[in-house]
């Protein structure tokens, strides 16, 4: 492959990145290239094969000239079925690694996905960088604040592209709320409000510990992460309900729809102080460490913005089981995937504003989000989320775990990278790597 292009692909649209504005919704711009033509292929290679990763390559191969090289698994099941289902859709069979440093160390790989639970993205993403490679990563960002700090600071260091799986930044209804919300109709916005309602937040029944599947290179799953006896309750499909590996719902669901009311108020910094309140109130039998049950209120300047899930039913304010909601003096607006609605205010005088038709989703937001990743490596154009958006919703939602955890309102110096309030929050901020994992210095 030629030499030049391959070298562009790697720093071109970086380099534009260095130089970027911000627009009026939020996300770098970068000036357009016109160098790298829609022609020329861009190899891709996927770290944590499961899920979400997969379902970042299926549309990312979507876009014209995209090639997997490469998928890395630490499960060989997984790496066969996926490898599989890649050739039924008439493409290449991948190259098969277990270990994810053999893939960044080929140079003919442009970019990667990492879409492994949530304690294995920041090694990955902050080697990535260093290896002068794009980045698609799954949120959120990081599996604490410590991790996404170390990733924002190797993202601008070597000016990789990294967009963060936050895929409502692409969603156009997403982006017609935003603006509504921004216009002043519903006049002074007092309460910004997310509720996330999950069975899936209240753990499964406990199973004994056993010996690891066939197959699965164990140790290397738990990685930086403590020495455990294998569990299958903190594996495939449930790892998230364990502090070690996740954040549950708050950090699950809170990144996605907190970094909505983000973006329409306009908020740039972490909040004034958190305060949460929770607890495994209604599943205490079950096998999980995340609260069940999480009430989170961020101190903001002029509004409230509070957070609450809820885990074991489905059922949630405005007959949705999550949501956003703007609160406005002359009304409300009220948010999903699927729709936007308002709820007009009125008095004796009538309405305090005119009444609109549900807005829809079109529910592409998940392939214009991949797009939008490969056009910002192509050409430039902005990415929608990249890693300083992800970064701060999700260091809104391990604010809300690390408050619960400690038992206390906690502030976060933003400049010093530290909770100023308390040790023992403070003490929370970055994990311990196991060795021979080491923490990542930029």
């Amino acid at each position: 492959m030629d030499t030049n292009r391959r070298n562009f692909v790697k720093t071109g649209a970086a380099a534009l990145a260095a130089v970027g504005i911000h627009n009026t919704l939020g996300g770098s711009v970068l000036a357009p290239s016109g160098v790298l033509g829609a022609n020329e292929k861009i190899n891709l290679a996927l770290i944590g094969a499961r899920n979400m990763g997969w379902y970042d390559l299926e549309d990312l191969l979507k876009q014209p000239n995209m090639e997997c090289k490469t998928l890395c698994d630490v499960d060989d099941s997984v790496l066969k079925e996926k490898a599989g289902e890649l050739v039924k859709l008439g493409l290449k069979k991948p190259n098969l690694e277990k270990d994810y440093r053999k893939v960044l160390d080929d140079k003919d790989i442009d970019a990667v996905i990492v879409g492994t639970p949530d304690h294995w993205h920041c090694l990955p993403v902050v080697e990535a960088c260093q290896a002068g490679k794009h980045v698609y990563v799954e949120k959120p960002l990081g599996n604490s604040i410590g991790e996404i700090n170390a990733m924002l600071d190797a993202a601008r260091r070597y000016k990789s592209l990294v967009q963060v799986g936050q895929q409502q930044r692409s969603g156009s209804h997403w982006k017609n709320a935003i603006e509504f919300v921004r216009s002043g109709k519903l006049g002074t916005i007092r309460h910004v409000k997310f509720w996330a309602n999950f069975n899936y937040g209240a753990g499964n029944k406990p199973v004994p510990d056993s010996v690891p599947p066939a197959g699965v290179d164990y140790d290397l799953w738990l990685g930086p992460a403590p020495l455990r006896p294998f569990n299958q309750n903190r594996f495939h499909g449930s790892w998230r309900m364990f502090r070690d590996y996740g954040g549950g719902l708050m950090t699950d669901w809170g990144v996605h729809l907190v970094d909505m009311g983000l973006w329409a108020m306009d908020v740039k910094t972490s909040p004034t102080s958190v305060q949460s309140l929770g607890g495994n109130f209604a599943s205490r039998e079950n096998a999980l460490e995340m609260p069940d049950t999480l009430t989170v209120l961020y101190e903001m300047d002029g509004y409230n913005m509070s957070w609450e899930h809820n885990g074991g039913v489905e059922t949630g304010p405005y007959d949705q089981n999550y949501g956003v909601m703007f609160m406005g003096s002359n009304g409300t607006l009220v948010a999903d995937r699927d729709r936007w609605r308002i709820f007009p205010e009125g008095n004796n005088d009538g309405l305090r504003m005119d009444p609109l038709e549900d807005q829809p989703s079109d529910h592409k937001s998940h392939i214009n989000h991949c797009e939008n990743f490969v056009r910002a490596i192509r050409y430039g154009d902005a990415l929608a989320a990249e890693i300083g958006i992800g970064y701060l919703s999700a260091l809104y939602s391990h604010l809300g775990n690390i408050s619960y955890r400690a038992g206390e309102k906690v502030v976060y110096d933003e400049k010093a990278r530290k909770i100023s309030s308390s040790k023992l929050a403070d003490s929370l901020v970055t994990p311990e790597y196991r060795k021979p994992w080491l923490f990542p210095s930029i």
